[in-house]
Parts: C-alpha cells; structure tokens; sequence
C-alpha cells in the first residue's frame, strides 16, 4: 500500500530503417504528423503523404524508413484502433453522388456517401456521418448519414461534437443493438432458483432526482443478535451483456456513460440502462450482491457474495433521505437513520485510519426546455451521499479483498483493481512550502504521515480564506486513480485492497469485475492476459469522459455568462501562469482568464511560480491563487469555450487593448 510505482527506465530509442512502433498518431494543424510512442524520447515524424487511411488520435504501427537526421520519419502501416468514426460537418449533394465535408482543424479528406446511405439528409444540411470503410489505395473515405442536426438547436451540435472530439459515438451499431433487442424481459424461474432470493427483505434505492439508471440498492434487517444484515445490491448487468458478442464490444469500446448538463451517452442502450437492469422500485431484479453483517458499532462481523434476485420497495432521492436525516420523519424513517449513524461511524473510522478528507465543488446548471442554461446551483454533499458512499465503499473494498486472496500456481488472479498512488514528491513540496506560508505544517516523512498532515490542514483551513485554494493545490498535487492489474493499494482512500464493482450500468470496470467474481466463487477462474491492456483502455477512456464532461460544462459557464458581458462579479483567482490568471466567480463558479495583457496599464507582472502568484514589478501588487478580486466579464466565446475577465480595480477596469488603453469607468 502507497508504495510508489517504480517506471523503468525509458524505453531506448532504436533507430534502424524498417523497425515498427507502435502510438498514437498526431496530426497537426499544418498537415506534419507525429506518432507518439510510450517509452521514447521523441516522437516519430510521418509526412502528409504516409499516413496510409489514418486520422489524427488513431492507435497505428508505425515503420521506420528514414533515420538520418535527429528525429526518426517513417510511414503508417497499420491502424489497430480508430479514435472515431463519426464526424460533424457539411453534406454536398448533387443527382450521382454526395460528399461529406467534415468540421475540423486537422487535416481529413471528404467522405464519399453513397446515395443509398443518405437518411433522409438534403443538400446543405448540417450532419453526423460515420466511417463506414477506408481501404489502402482509396483516395477518400466511404461514409454514411447518421443524423441531420436541427440547424436552430447550436447546443445540440455543441454537446455532439464535444463526445465526437473524445472518440464517443452518438449512436450503437446495428449488430449491439440487434443482441440488446433478443434480451428476454422475464425473468425465469430457473434462474431465480440459482440465486439467494431476498424479495421479502426489506430494500430501497437512493439517487439523484433525474436518475434513470439505478445501479445500486441497499436492503436492511434487524437481527436477533441486535447486529443488522445490510445488503448492498447491484444490477446484475454481467448476467444480460454475454462476454464477447457485439453489445459487449460496443460498452468495452465506450467503456463508460457520459454524463452532460443537458443528456447522458449511455454505454450500453437504453433499455438495458434504464429499464432492464435499472433497480426501480416495485420490479424484481436480478443482482450480485454483497451482504454484511453489522454491529451498531459500524463494525463488520461476516460477509456474503453472491447473485441474488430483489425487490425494491421504495424510490428515494438524495433530497428525500435528507429529509429523514434532518427532521427524524418519513416513510422508513428508522432504517434511513440507522444506516446514517451507521455510515457516519465508517466514514469517521475510515478519515482516522489515513483516508484524506478531500471536497471538490460540482455544479448542476438549470436549463430551460431547449437547454440554455438560466442558473447555476452548487452542488453540496450531505449525509444522504454520505450514506451511499459509505455503503458501496464497503463493498467495493470487500470484492477486491475476496479476490486478493486467491492465487493460481502461486500467481495472483488478474484483476482491474482501482488504485492510487502516493503524492508525487514533485509536486508535494512547492504545496507544502505554500501551505506553510499560511501557517500550516506539513510531515512527508512517511506516506501515512502526508495523508495525516492533509487531514489536519483541511482541519485547520477550514473557513479560512485560503480553504478553497490549499483544497485545489491539494487535489492537483494528488495522483491520478486508475485501473491496473497491480494492487498497489488506493491511497486516497487508506484501502490496501479496492476496485469498482457497484457501477456496472455505467463503468465496464465493474463488469469485468463482476465476471471475475463469478469465476472465484465457480473455482473456475480463467487467467486474461490481456487484463491490463483492458484496464489501460478503461483508465484512458475514463479520462476523456471527465475531459468531455469538462468541457460541456464550459460551455454551459459560457453559454450562461454571455448575458453578463460587460458586469462586474466577485471572483476567487483559482489558477496563475505567466499569461495571466484564471478567476472562478463566487456564486456560479464560471471560470475565465483575465490576461497579463490588460493588466499592463497597471504595472508589468512576473509569474513566482513557488509563490502560485503574479506579482507586480513596480507596484509589487500579488495576484495569488486564492486571493479574492473583483471581475469584470469582457467576452464569452461559444466556439472557443472560452470567458475573458477583466480585473476591476477600485471603479476602474483595464482593458487588454494598449492602443486604446484610456481607463475607463465603471458602468
């Protein structure tokens, strides 16, 4: 646990002529392609005229013809994995043939579209195509339609080409669509009888009040012992999504739903999301469960793991447990309330034992029918996620202790067990230097002493006006959580042993998870040497979700301030660099860049990047991160994704423009 991972040395660069790599080819704006190889020094130079059929994000082997100067060339040979095969742009239509245009700041050749592969599409129409085949030789790629944008919805076309960008498709292939509609609806008789049938025992799902996927449930007895049995019992989606067939390939390839202010991008179809696998209440289920016998103590005394069918008696949202929490009262009122104490108990145990006490601030937009934004609510989160969190925790740790333990020919099972890593030193001390400049101390003499020390500066910070900035130093100097077959143990949460194992409607970790599982208590465990290829696939494509979730948000911010341009919001300056600094509104946390540019009428600013601070040369005036200022919004740019601020000083503000730099006054 919290060892660091130990990177060989890199891997030496071989330069003989006709040596293949393979990477990641990326395309430049002018045309230069690079395929970025793991483990070398520098990139692998292929000209416009050798990409063969790929396209910029493209996984290729690459072969080297060329190794004279300093940087190798060479040529694509072959494409082992498309980043994407659907595309917005432009159709051109004509009596014979169509051509697809496609909108994008790489280089691509147009689309042919055969006339049968139209869908209703006209001349002009803004639309998503897809790559149908790109065969060596072909000048262009053969495509078809998949849907025609609404030309008065922007939004729309935005959210689209954000999951575009990411390599999500909008749409599920034929053939996954085809398996997911011969699903039985029923539930059999024969397989009830395999499973522990708890139907009668009392079980409820908690969730967001839009949710439509319900992964999760919790059932909870009493027992005569004065202990209580408390299930945790998760959508059985390994039993509907056969390993191996086109509807598994497809949720392997997305790897994760997608979720944006406006709609979710599911990873499997909705049917099976929403309906087939959904706990909802008054349905029976079929899940894999693990149940726990607890003290009152929130101590655990004995588990259970296995499938099993269930019941859900009632639909609550965050909002109604929250109720229950604060005011004693509602339907189920006791069982809410025990479970709360009960998960308060864990939570406490699990911060004292080393778990690092992390906030992050999310927010949820309002959005009117067409989807524009009209406000912005901060999220917060109270003991109902509290609850939940704590419970599945629990469970996700006691799957991966079950198969920690086993060994085959003295081998451990491959597994994708979610880890994270120990701080990188790097980062940690430019933090811990900053963090002292507000008073507070700082032991890294040992992993355990570094995750005690954060817990006490959160502490101490909290409601200080330094809280919010040491809270984001702190998550940035954090390494990245990720799935791999080396249980390195996770970090952040003080767990030796952890993986995910309660979001199978959503993460195909846990999928794989509930395979691997099954195979354990079969004691017929099948040895996938590809498990780590997998689990990097899942880590890389987990990333581009957040980074399409991220930027969809930023759009929203955009779309919502462009009605302010030109007022003036309190900020928190929330990043510096030395082309400005970035300021997160107060009360709506949009966040914009006030450039260096327009701060020159004032004085001339040098980054002191130990300090996380502009400072004035003449004036010795600090920008630092955490400092509060007064903004003034200058321009929201919806291509770009982009908030320009102002600093406003006094009842003045300073424009970035020198030429025409006379101050002027506050509206």
């Amino acid at each position: 646990m919290g060892r660091k991972n130990n990177h060989s040395k890199k891997q030496k660069q071989q330069s003989g002529s006709g040596k293949t790599f393979q990477g990641k080819l990326d395309i430049t704006r002018s045309g230069m392609g690079f395929v970025i190889v793991a483990g070398m020094d520098s990139d692998i130079i292929v000209r416009p005229g050798d990409f063969s059929t790929a396209m910029h994000g493209d996984t290729v082997v690459a072969r080297v013809k060329n190794t004279g100067g300093k940087r190798l060339q060479g040529e694509v040979i072959e494409i082992l994995e498309r980043k994407r095969k659907e595309f917005i742009g432009q159709l051109q239509l004509n009596e014979t043939f169509a051509f697809f245009v496609p909108e994008t700041d790489k280089p691509m050749p147009d689309f042919f579209i055969p006339l049968q592969s139209l869908n209703g599409a006209k001349d002009k129409d803004r639309v998503v195509a897809r790559l149908v085949k790109w065969e060596n030789g072909d000048k262009r790629p053969v495509g078809e339609i998949v849907s025609v944008l609404d030309p008065e919805n922007s939004n729309d076309a935005a959210m689209k080409e954000i999951m575009l960008e990411a390599g999500f498709p909008l749409e599920f292939p034929d053939d996954a669509l085809e398996v997911a509609a011969r699903i039985p609806d029923v539930i059999g008789e024969d397989e009830i009888r395999k499973r522990r049938d708890i139907r009668n025992i009392l079980t409820f799902t908690i969730d967001p009040v839009d949710a439509k996927d319900f992964d999760d449930a919790i059932s909870f007895v009493k027992m005569q012992n004065g202990n209580y049995e408390i299930g945790v019992h998760i959508a059985d989606v390994s039993h509907y999504v056969e390993y191996g067939n086109a509807l598994d390939k497809s949720a392997y390839q997305r790897a994760t739903s997608i979720y944006l202010p406006d709609r979710v991008n599911p990873m499997l179809p909705e049917h099976i999301s929403n309906v087939l696998c959904s706990l909802r209440p008054n349905e029976d289920k079929l899940t894999f469960s693990a149940i726990f016998e607890v003290t009152p103590k929130a101590e655990i005394k004995s588990h259970w793991i296995g499938r099993t069918v269930i019941h859900s008696d009632k639909r609550f949202t965050y909002e109604d447990a929250q109720s229950i929490i604060e005011t004693k009262e509602g339907e189920l009122s006791e069982e809410v309330l025990i479970l709360n104490e009960l998960a308060q108990k864990m939570r406490k145990r699990r911060f004292n034992k080393g778990a690092i006490n992390f906030s992050s601030t999310e927010v949820r937009f309002k959005l009117d029918e067409k989807g524009f934004p009209i406000g912005i609510v901060v999220k917060e989160s109270k003991e109902s996620h509290q609850l939940i969190e704590e419970f599945m925790l629990m469970a996700n740790r006691a799957v991966a202790e079950v198969v920690a333990k086993i060994k085959i020919k003295g081998k451990d099972v491959p597994f994708p067990y979610r880890v994270h890593d120990t701080p990188d030193e790097e980062k940690l001390l430019p933090f811990i230097a900053f963090a002292n400049k507000f008073g507070h101390d700082f032991d890294s003499s040992s992993p355990q002493a570094i995750a005690e020390s954060f817990n006490q500066l959160l502490r101490s910070a909290h409601g200080k006006p330094e809280q919010h900035v040491l809270e984001q130093l702190g998550i940035r100097t954090m390494a990245k959580a990720k799935y791999t077959v080396e249980n390195i143990g996770h970090y952040g949460l003080g767990f030796e042993h952890y993986c995910h194992f309660t979001s199978p409607i959503r993460r195909y970790p846990d999928i794989m998870v509930h395979r691997i599982l099954q195979e354990v208590l079969d004691h017929n465990i099948e040895m996938d040497k590809a498990m780590e290829e997998k689990c990097k696939h899942c880590s890389e494509r987990e990333r581009a979700a957040m980074e399409s979730e991220r930027a969809a948000n930023k759009y929203k911010q955009v779309q919502y301030m462009q009605q302010f341009v030109g007022e003036d919001f309190d900020g928190v300056i929330s990043g510096v660099s030395s082309f400005g600094f970035w300021v997160e509104t107060v009360d709506t946390k949009c966040e914009g860049l006030v450039s260096i540019n327009s701060l020159l009428e004032y004085d001339e600013f040098r980054h002191v990047e130990s300090d996380y601070a502009l400072v004035g040369m003449r004036s010795g005036k600090k920008f630092r991160m955490g400092d509060k200022v007064r903004i003034k919004v200058a321009a929201a740019n919806l291509i770009k994704r982009q908030l320009d601020y102002v600093w406003v000083i006094g009842d003045e503000i300073f424009t970035d423009e020198p030429s025409k730099s006379k101050k002027q006054k506050k509206k």
